[in-house]
């Protein structure tokens, strides 16, 4: 029969909601943010444990770690709400600097005592000690990058393009962008290795650049103020020749190739740089403080949105929004007729919760989420909240 055997009994439910996205040389585990209010709940927990009543309704009592597992999914398993990781973490903070990773094959155990529930890890050790001896884990710090092995929080492979892609403009500063002025053989559309012209001001020191096409404007659903400007992203290019002489009459355009397309370049887009790709830890947490905002568009060209798509929202920093917020979603409640009355009286339902957010990109006054959970398709409009 196979056995589990935590040793140590330091838990991990931070790692059931918190994980690594980024890109790049290996990072130093104990550069991931915790807060100092995370770090007391976790030490209060780590006495005492939390609520039974806070565990979902069928948590098992152990989980192999498995390849493809997000830790998102994880902590639906064990949580009703998989944000609360601190309320599970209770772990052994001055041993285990770095709580957000853990790796296919660690199994989750579930101990239960006087009403309360703890999270601790272990290890499937029917293979290693087919003795029966016990197997011992000891805490350790953990260096990682994006592919190490360790699981993501959420499905990264749907958010990591819209980070560098999905950008809101302040003003429309793209007006004095570069801008690609001609293709070759006078083509319309520019695909992926075509050759492009274009004109502006280039920086010689930089030969990639990012496509977008002219921003358009994103207004607040509700009082129709405008909160900045969306560029949509088109591709990458690279320049192959600079321009020369520019200014005057003997002027020869930059000439660029181009390297991506989300979809065909054609003139009259702009060029920005490629920014160095950075690192992007998310914790999923709700806001401190009350949120109140609506969808302001679905990115792309979709008219409504379903699971895994990415909406623009009405809130960004100035109104407190950080990376990795949960939010929940409302659908509007409709008017209906009390046909139980003789007067017949027009009422308005309630607005009933029907999906999650979670907050991967902020600006200024926009931020992007992507929907985790959503029951009825949603549109530009719709109300969110803190969970």
């Amino acid at each position: 029969m196979t056995q589990w055997r935590p040793q140590g009994f330091s838990t991990i439910s931070a790692a059931l909601a918190a994980g690594l996205l980024s890109a790049g040389p290996l990072m130093a585990a104990g550069d991931y943010p915790i807060t100092s209010q995370q770090r007391q709940t976790a030490q209060q927990v780590a006495q005492t444990g939390v609520p039974i009543s806070e565990l979902a309704a069928n948590a098992p009592d152990t989980y192999t770690v498995k390849s493809g597992d997000t830790l998102w999914a994880i902590s639906g398993l064990f949580l009703k709400s998989p944000w609360r990781w601190p309320e599970l973490w209770g772990m052994n903070t001055d041993q285990i600097r770095n709580p957000h990773l853990i790796y296919p094959g660690q199994v989750l155990i579930l101990v239960k005592s006087d009403g309360r529930a703890r999270l601790q890890v272990g290890r499937n050790v029917a293979g290693d000690n087919a003795a029966g001896g016990t197997v011992k884990l000891s805490p350790r710090v953990r260096s990682s990058s994006l592919y190490d092995g360790s699981i993501a929080a959420i499905p990264q492979h749907l958010i990591e393009p819209f980070l560098n892609e999905a950008v809101v403009l302040g003003t429309n500063e793209f007006e004095t962008a570069p801008r690609v002025v001609s293709a070759q053989e006078n083509r319309v559309w520019m695909s992926k290795g075509d050759l492009a012209y274009a004109r502006g001001n280039f920086d010689p020191n930089l030969t990639e650049y990012r496509v977008f096409r002219q921003p358009h404007p994103l207004l607040d659903p509700v009082t129709k103020e405008l909160l900045g400007y969306e560029a949509p992203y088109v591709g990458t290019a690279e320049v192959t020749r600079p321009g020369a002489n520019a200014g005057t009459k003997e002027e020869v355009p930059t000439t660029l190739t181009i390297t991506l397309v989300r979809q065909e370049v054609q003139t009259g887009d702009r060029l920005a740089p490629v920014p160095p790709r950075g690192y992007t830890s998310y914790v999923p947490h709700a806001p401190a403080q009350p949120v109140d905002g609506r969808i302001v568009s679905i990115y792309g060209d979709a008219v409504r949105a379903g699971q895994n798509q990415i909406v623009a929202l009405n809130k960004g920093a100035r109104d407190g929004l950080e990376r990795g917020h949960v939010l929940a979603l409302w659908h509007s409640g409709r008017v209906v007729r009390d046909t139980t009355t003789d007067r017949k009286e027009e009422i308005k339902l309630p607005d009933e919760r029907h999906g999650v957010l979670f907050v991967f990109q902020v600006f200024d006054r926009v931020s992007y989420a992507l929907i985790l959970s959503v029951q009825e398709p949603v549109s530009p409009g719709d109300r969110f909240t803190q969970p």
